[in-house]
């Protein structure tokens, strides 16, 4: 091969060379002027951030220093103001009391002239040889005497010059102090709600709190909300549209009417000045249980109610009474029913059971029969005892549960929101059995006596003991209502209890 075609060749391999770097090496320098050019957007962004930042520092700052240089001003005036206010009264009361002295000095220069005209007369009587006419002159200048000893008072300053302007004392030593410690005002801090001393009832529920810099506080607000059971108290606040507020409080107390009984609601409280609000930590308050009676219109014919309507009692001989289709007409058992339905709400009520062996205590639908002892539909659901045995009944089907032969209090809890009826020793605290229940209608509390008497007491707050053990029972009854389902606890021959 000749140099010349060795030169080509090499010419040929430069070119090929050149060709393979621009073809691989241009996506590499378009893709770095693209990221330039990404970075100069952001670079851009961010320079735009940190001048709107700046200028808004810029804007706030001088706005708050022409806020101070006013602020200072207004103070300023006022002082002068009440200076020109004090100096006037000053000038007044000198003015008054030098024209007194004047006066005061006039008189007491009259005493003195006349003071002495009676010594010049009476040093004249003493020269005076003629007894008779002697006599007559010191007895009138006797009565002179006695006349000038008697306006002597008038000798005594009215004008003390020490006490002058004691009434006048420029102590500013407090105003000192609150000038010394003028600073920015600033928002308030948290209150706290006190729950020792929050009340209620079954519809109102009176909150009380505390603030530690009370008097910066121009106001408090009251927000409160129904507690779903929610956890996330920031996602709950933010969620406005559920919440319900009192603005305007200037007490550390308010009352809030016109609540659901039984139920649970969320509280806080709001301090607020000009400079800002803060609040307070959530609080859980409850309202207590709905209050009932016994219900004349549904009580067995041959059951008699207390005036009050809080107690009833086996009474063969009462008088009849006509017969409606609210009224209980079994020929086994004798009831009656409270006098409201609840459909919502957590709600607790006792029953003193006296000396009665014979019973059923529970809730019920509008539709349930009045005929039959409760809990022998699907209409109701009851705690029973049947002389020694205890059991709770629902749909016909019994199932025989423990307690103690002393039982004289028993307490129920109805949870309509949370689909549960529960039944508990009020005196001992101890749980007896729990109904799941998925609520479909509004339920009626019913009482069935077959002997003695039975007392309800309404209204009350659900005990700790109650709230304890409906937690810690939740998931065994979940169980026992499974069990329940299957049929194989229940007793289904147990004829001396119908």
């Amino acid at each position: 091969m000749s140099e010349q075609d060795n030169i080509d060749e090499s010419d040929d391999s430069e070119d090929e060379d050149l060709g393979m770097w621009t073809v691989e090496d241009s996506w590499t320098i378009k893709g770095t002027q693209t990221g330039e050019r990404r970075c100069g957007h952001r670079r851009s962004a961010l320079t735009c951030v940190e001048d709107d930042s700046q200028s808004g520092f810029r804007v706030n700052t001088a706005m708050h220093e022409a806020k101070l240089v006013e602020e200072c001003d207004e103070l300023v005036e006022i002082i002068r103001q009440r200076k020109q206010v004090i100096a006037v009264k000053i000038k007044e009361s000198k003015v008054m009391k030098l024209r007194k002295l004047a006066q005061q000095m006039a008189n007491c220069r009259q005493c003195l002239e006349r003071s002495s005209a009676l010594i010049t007369q009476a040093e004249q009587s003493l020269k005076e040889n003629d007894h008779a006419r002697f006599l007559q002159t010191a007895r009138n200048i006797a009565e002179r005497v006695a006349m000038a000893t008697a306006s002597s008072q008038v000798l005594i300053p009215d004008v003390n010059l020490n006490e002058a302007f004691d009434n006048f004392a420029l102590d500013f030593s407090r105003e000192k102090k609150i000038l010394e410690g003028l600073d920015y005002l600033t928002a308030p801090t948290p209150p706290s709600i006190r729950e020792e001393l929050c009340t209620a009832s079954h519809d109102t529920i009176t909150v009380h709190w505390t603030s530690e810099d009370e008097f910066s506080v121009t106001s408090y607000e009251l927000q409160y909300t129904i507690y779903t059971g929610q956890t996330n108290f920031i996602s709950l606040y933010n969620s406005a549209d559920s919440w319900m507020i009192v603005p305007n409080i200037k007490q550390n107390h308010y009352t809030v009417h016109g609540l659901q009984s039984g139920t649970r609601y969320i509280f806080f409280v709001k301090a607020i000045n000009q400079a800002g609000s803060r609040n307070s930590e959530p609080a859980r308050l409850k309202t207590n249980s709905q209050p009932f009676k016994l219900d004349p219109k549904t009580a067995h014919k041959k059951l008699r109610l207390s005036n009050d309507c809080l107690t009833m009692e086996k009474d063969e001989s009462s008088l009849k009474k006509s017969h409606t289709p609210e009224r209980f007409s079994g020929t086994g058992s004798y009831g009656a029913a409270g006098n409201v339905f609840i459909d919502s709400g957590c709600h607790y009520w006792e029953v003193l059971l006296g000396a009665s062996t014979w019973y059923a205590i529970g809730v019920a639908y509008k539709s349930a029969p009045k005929n039959e002892w409760s809990g022998k539909n699907s209409s109701s659901w009851v705690f029973s005892r049947c002389n020694n045995n205890f059991m709770v009944r629902h749909e016909g089907k019994e199932m025989l549960v423990e307690a103690s032969l002393q039982l004289r209090r028993l307490g129920v809890l109805l949870d309509y929101d949370n689909n549960s009826l529960s039944f508990h020793d009020a005196m001992s605290s101890q749980h007896i059995h729990t109904f799941e229940i998925s609520f479909l209608l509004p339920v009626v509390p019913t009482f069935m006596i077959w002997n003695k008497s039975v007392m309800i007491l309404s209204g009350l707050p659900v005990p700790d003991f109650v709230e304890g053990n409906s937690s810690e029972h939740q998931e065994q009854q979940q169980q026992q209502m499974g069990l329940c389902r299957q049929e194989s606890p229940y007793l289904t021959g147990m004829k001396n209890c119908h």
